[in-house]
């Protein structure tokens, strides 16, 4: 298959030209199907690789940001070096190594190390409350993109951290799935106005879904180092 010259990425794409076809002409039904749609420019391939990740369209109107997210998520991964700070591990995984390596990013998760479970324990919390604790203990949340998928009462912990104990991530992608507090959750993120966030109303979501954002957000950091976003 020709590869498409609308598409120059090269890091950022899918490594065969069967693959890159693949995957554009996915974006194009999405976007048929789709139709007029109420988010700005920059935003709308976020929700569209959200869409291309699980097949719903439902998205496409669920998804929420902050006047600021997608600028401050490209301004601080060009800026090269950041922290990628999750809550499990499944969003560490799923991010492609080359691609984060080409920004010099780093990824961070503590869900299952031995003093976040005994922290866990002796405090009567969740360990993914601990392992935010930990995070900010190292610095780590400071200029960070921070991707909450699984865990409601991580992002709850990351927003008191936020403004009781002055954490500044750099964006926040809080979509955690789930029946207990998960809605409540990505709902009193959605308050926050000095970070910038990104966030799914109600209670879908998914590790998935934050890996899907920030596979939308490396993209258009690469169109944006070769001058055509």
């Amino acid at each position: 298959m020709p590869e498409p010259a609308m598409h120059p990425n090269i890091v950022t794409e899918q490594l065969t030209a069967a693959g890159r076809a693949i995957e554009h002409d996915s974006f194009a039904v999405i976007d048929a199907e789709a139709g007029p749609h109420a988010y700005h420019p920059d935003e709308w391939p976020l929700v569209r690789r959200m869409i291309h990740a699980n097949a719903d369209f439902e998205f496409n109107g669920l998804t929420a940001f902050h006047p600021r997210a997608m600028q401050a998520g490209l301004a601080r991964i060009l800026a090269g070096g950041t922290p990628v700070v999750a809550d499990v591990e499944m969003i560490c995984v799923g991010l492609s190594k080359p691609r984060l390596a080409h920004f010099g990013i780093t990824t961070h998760q503590f869900i299952s190390d031995p003093d976040v479970i005994d922290a866990a324990r002796r405090d009567d919390t969740t360990r993914a409350v601990q392992a935010m604790r930990k995070a900010h203990r190292l610095g780590l949340l400071e200029g960070a993109i921070v991707g909450i998928g699984n865990a409601p009462t991580a992002l709850i912990e990351l927003v008191r951290l936020i403004r009781d104990e002055g954490a500044r991530p750099a964006l926040v992608i809080g979509m955690p799935v789930g029946f207990v507090a998960a809605a409540e959750s990505k709902a009193l993120l959605m308050t926050l106005d000095d970070v910038p966030w990104v966030a799914i109303h109600g209670r879908k979501g998914g590790s998935t879904l934050v890996v899907a954002a920030l596979h939308a957000l490396l993209g258009l950091a690469e169109a944006h180092q070769l001058g055509t976003a």
